[in-house]
């Protein structure tokens, strides 16, 4: 099995590299020109892309292929008070060059909408403006001309004092996002109300894919382990659409994907260490390694691509004590079985 190691927006080795530099709404209303405040953004959305192809460049470089952008590109890009600004013509050629190096180097990239973006509540200005918000992360990636490999990743939300009344709302309430923005989707498990098999029947139902996060499962049990559930989880990804579509190009057909990461302290069990303990994860990649051909996995750990690194570290470390291991370069290894 194949196994691609990504990780989180920011870079912990590339100096003055943010993608995310913003500008307050406060600051914003501030400005006695309006026209020239939006300009400003602009320019700050500029700048967070040249930096989003230089961290890709990085990756490149180290050998990572995965990789998650951040949602932040776009300062103020969906806020109420600035419907009507439109920066997409004046960031045409930056989104443009950052998706034709995704492209060129076969990279996988992605979003995680923030936790605001919920679909299953029972407010409808909150679903619509989580619409809204789900809609700018697919112009990004329309935007950046890139196919339906590039996916946002969303968790199925609050159980509002009902949780299966909350599925069934999710359920509902999916059916009414457009096809070009709910084919985008994947779900994910939380650390605190769905389960992991709560979302995956929820994933199946609705015919997307699945990623499981194996940190939010140890905090928050599903009735079956994920080794039981990987067949079905992995089966999700097999019925993407775009894997449907062009499943004769098996080079470039998604594999399914997982999230890593450990916990903080024993205090907060929840909250992300600076790195990856890696036996949870290699316990879990040996078990699902003969029925998966490939496997992309996303470390959400603070220390970002130095956790990678140092993972990998490990990895090349149980290959020269002689472990069924063979690290294929900076940021993927080959599980023998």
């Amino acid at each position: 099995m194949r196994v691609r190691f990504g990780y989180v927006a920011m870079s912990v080795h590339l100096e003055n590299a943010s993608p995310s530099r913003t500008m307050t709404m406060k600051s914003f209303s501030k400005l006695a020109d309006r026209d020239a405040g939006l300009r400003r953004l602009e320019r700050l959305a500029e700048e967070n892309l040249r930096n989003t192809l230089r961290l890709l460049k990085h990756n490149r470089y180290s050998g990572v292929h995965v990789y998650r952008l951040t949602s932040k590109l776009i300062p103020l890009a969906t806020h109420e008070a600035l419907r009507d600004w439109n920066p997409y013509p004046a960031l045409a050629t930056a989104f443009a060059e950052v998706g034709a190096f995704v492209r060129e180097h076969r990279m996988r990239v992605s979003f995680h909408p923030d936790h605001f973006t919920v679909l299953n509540t029972p407010r409808m200005d909150v679903f619509e403006k989580s619409v809204i918000d789900l809609d700018h992360h697919v112009r990004m990636f329309e935007a950046m001309e890139l196919d339906g490999r590039a996916l946002n990743n969303i968790h199925v939300g609050g159980s509002y004092g009902d949780k299966e009344a909350a599925g069934r709302r999710f359920v509902e309430q999916f059916r009414l996002v457009e096809p070009r923005i709910a084919r985008r989707i994947t779900l994910e498990n939380d650390d605190k109300t769905f389960t992991a098999a709560e979302t995956l029947a929820i994933a199946e139902e609705v015919g997307v894919p699945m990623v499981l996060d194996l940190h939010h499962d140890a905090v928050n049990r599903s009735s079956e382990k994920p080794v039981e559930l990987w067949p079905r989880i992995k089966e999700t990804w097999n019925r993407l659409e775009w894997n449907i579509v062009h499943a004769e190009d098996a080079v470039l057909k998604l594999p399914p994907k997982i999230h890593v990461s450990s916990p903080k302290s024993v205090s907060d069990p929840r909250g992300h260490a600076d790195y990856v303990e890696p036996e949870p994860l290699l316990d879990f990649l040996f078990r699902i390694a003969g029925t998966t051909p490939a496997l992309d996995v996303m470390i959400e750990a603070k220390k970002k691509d130095d956790a990678l690194m140092k993972l990998v570290a490990h990895f090349r470390a149980l290959e020269r004590q002689g472990d069924p291991i063979r690290v294929l370069d900076g940021g993927t290894v080959e599980i023998r079985t």
